[in-house]
């Protein structure tokens, strides 16, 4: 199966299912001399990791992460680094009742169509487990864009039809990691809680949106003409498990504007060429103007439903799925983590690309 590396420079290839030995990757392009923050990587995990609460899926697996190469006491060498979180928590006889039935809106039917055979144990490669190794990488690149100046903060916006309201502030981690949704309005983060939960009696899922805000960027990151830093950031998250749309800046609700509203006028201020407004997301022409760059995604309702529903299996036999497992309700909660992750890969990439103009 080709296509597992994403990156330039700062370059992840991961690989493994999500009832096998384990998850991993390699990470390639990594500068030397970056002290590895271990706890500070398993705290990444511990925050998309299952069974972290009440309203998530109840596989219980520790994720503990395990380097085989390119450190030397705790310090990358600027070789590849390899690592590996394996699976304890496995229960593969659960998926034998799906070898041959293709679940509705998962991916068993087309990685059957393209691949001729498939890992039906929890969606194999196709399982959202495979996103372990993007926040690995993911919190690599936290730690050295920390160094720079620039941080990277994610958090729920909505779940199902109950949003935050729109102005709001940037939030601090506390304030989002303090929700069970990691949403860090207060009253909303209670609605969505409480909704997760009457769905769940009903056997139900829901979807949701997360926003993401990286601050700290110089102007200049980013390339025309294909390899625009939102271009870049598009497909990143749009490889995410259940991700549905992207926007960044003004996104969809900017055709509502004439130009004139829309058009970030340029200042100087301390001396320095800002924009007084941000519509553009920081970002114009594909590169980076030096203005904080926020995005959104929309994760689409789990496909997995405890509740019964009708399909078709390989021999084109019309079967019912029966509802069983350990399957979140919303995956939303647990999927700001990996949209932070994927936004730091794109970021440490194009940082160290701009390193060739200075």
């Amino acid at each position: 199966m080709a296509a597992n590396t994403f990156g330039e420079i700062y370059r992840l290839t991961s690989f493994g299912e999500s009832h096998g030995v384990g998850i991993g990757g390699v990470i390639d392009g990594c500068p030397p001399g970056l002290d590895i923050n271990f706890t500070f990587i398993q705290l990444e995990l511990n925050r998309r990791r299952p069974g972290q609460s009440s309203i998530t899926t109840a596989r219980d697996e520790k994720d503990e992460v395990e380097f085989l190469s390119g450190l030397l006491n705790g310090v990358t060498t600027g070789t590849p680094l390899a690592f590996i979180v394996r699976n304890l928590d496995q229960k593969p006889k659960d998926y034998s009742h799906l070898q041959d039935t293709y679940r509705p809106s998962h991916a068993d039917f087309t990685y059957e169509a393209k691949y001729g055979i498939r890992d039906h144990r929890g969606g194999g490669r196709a399982s959202a487990r495979e996103t372990i190794a993007r926040v690995v990488a993911g919190a690599i690149a936290k730690s050295y864009l920390k160094q720079h100046g620039i941080s990277i903060q994610a958090y729920v916006s909505s779940i199902g039809e109950i949003e935050i309201p729109k102005a709001i502030n940037i939030p601090s981690f506390e304030a989002v990691e303090s929700s069970l949704v990691r949403c860090p309005h207060p009253g909303s983060s209670q609605a969505m809680i409480q909704l997760i939960e009457e769905v769940r009696k009903e056997g139900d899922t829901l979807g949701g949106i997360i926003n993401c805000h990286i601050t700290g960027l110089k102007a200049g990151l980013g390339a025309p003409v294909f390899d625009k830093f939102h271009a870049d950031l598009a497909k990143a998250v749009m490889s995410i498990n259940a991700v549905k749309g992207f926007e960044y800046g003004s996104g969809f609700d900017g055709v509502k504007l004439r130009g004139s509203s829309h058009n970030d006028k340029f200042a100087v201020k301390d001396g320095k060429t800002v924009t007084l407004t941000n519509h553009s997301g920081g970002i114009q022409g594909g590169i980076t103007n030096g203005a904080e760059v926020y995005f959104r995604a929309a994760f689409k309702p789990v496909a997995t439903l405890m509740s019964d529903q009708t399909t078709v299996d390989k021999f084109g036999k019309t079967v019912i799925i029966k509802g069983k497992g350990r399957h979140d309700v919303c995956v939303v909660p647990r999927a700001v983590v990996i949209v932070e992750a994927m936004a730091a890969i794109v970021t440490m990439d194009h940082f160290l690309r701009q390193k060739v103009y200075q």
